[in-house]
């Protein structure tokens, strides 16, 4: 069965996060969760020069706001092909066009995923879950035009692997919690996460109280920029929600409640067949 890794990367205030199975030292597929970047580095670089890859398996955009996609352009203009599409289906193009409209003009990447709402509207030939070596996708969205806003549009997403999980839930505020939270099977879902990946950035709007009755993760990771707001000082309300015990990081061997990505860097999860996980950052914390 091998091992999944996924790495969170740090792109300041936005998302990057890509994983692929390993089995006996090869990679397999790749899939990424958003393709936010910064002047420094850039997810479609590092597939292409990194990685040696033209083929970008399976890409899910969580939000369709600027931070969670500004490198789809840069996709492009390396030359990868990206198979499959994931995203909140109830909403066309031209729907999320006039969405994005409404706050001015829309860059060249919201753009692409614009053109991409009609040009992968078709089910995949490689359904994500029989083609990721044991690695599932469990996507969750409220429905447009209930919500009109991109962020109570987002693509939730659940990842699993032998049995460890993790929750990508985009930029979705307390409204889209709420209406998600009415799901018995959403509700089932969230039982048993390791790691929730805070939503909106760790600000706020985006901690919902009410999703804790129903799970309490080993650790929670904000991928943000350096506190500039004093909606980024959530760190001690998710340190609250989440075990006792939280985590050890493998490579400074520290016991974590809540990570970053402005105070670790990258973060990696290595998780084995047996559904254990190690997890490394770039900087010590």
């Amino acid at each position: 069965m091998g091992e999944m890794v996924l790495r969170i990367w740090d792109v300041e205030h936005g998302a990057c996060a890509m994983l692929h199975p390993l089995v006996d030292g090869i990679a397999g597929r790749l899939a990424m969760i958003d393709s936010g970047c910064m002047a420094q580095w850039r997810p479609s670089t590092f597939i292409r020069q990194g990685l040696n890859r033209g083929t970008l398996d399976y890409l899910f955009i969580t939000n369709a706001d600027q931070d969670h996609m500004s490198d789809l352009e840069g996709l492009e203009r390396e030359g990868i092909f990206v198979d499959t599409l994931f995203r909140n289906p109830t909403y066309t193009g031209p729907e999320m066009y006039a969405i994005k409209s409404i706050s001015g003009p829309v860059s060249a990447d919201a753009q692409w995923y614009v053109q991409a709402c009609g040009a992968y509207d078709t089910p995949t030939s490689l359904p994500f879950n029989a083609n990721m070596g044991g690695i599932t996708a469990n996507c969750f969205f409220n429905h447009y035009p209930q919500f009109t806003d991109t962020n109570d549009l987002s693509l939730v997403v659940f990842i699993e692997f032998a049995g460890f999980k993790i929750l990508f839930p985009g930029d979705l505020e307390k409204p889209g919690w709420r209406s998600l939270l009415q799901r018995a099977d959403f509700r089932a879902a969230l039982n048993g996460t390791n790691i929730l990946v805070a939503s909106h950035h760790g600000r706020e709007s985006g901690f919902c109280k009410d999703v804790f009755n129903w799970v309490t993760p080993d650790a929670v990771v904000i991928s943000d920029k350096p506190i500039a707001h004093a909606t980024q000082l959530m760190a001690p309300d998710y340190r609250r929600v989440t075990r006792d015990e939280g985590v050890i990081v493998r490579s400074t061997m520290k016991t974590r409640h809540v990570l970053t990505t402005r105070r670790d860097g990258w973060i990696q999860f290595t998780v084995g067949s047996d559904g254990s996980y190690f997890i490394d950052t770039e900087c010590a914390g």
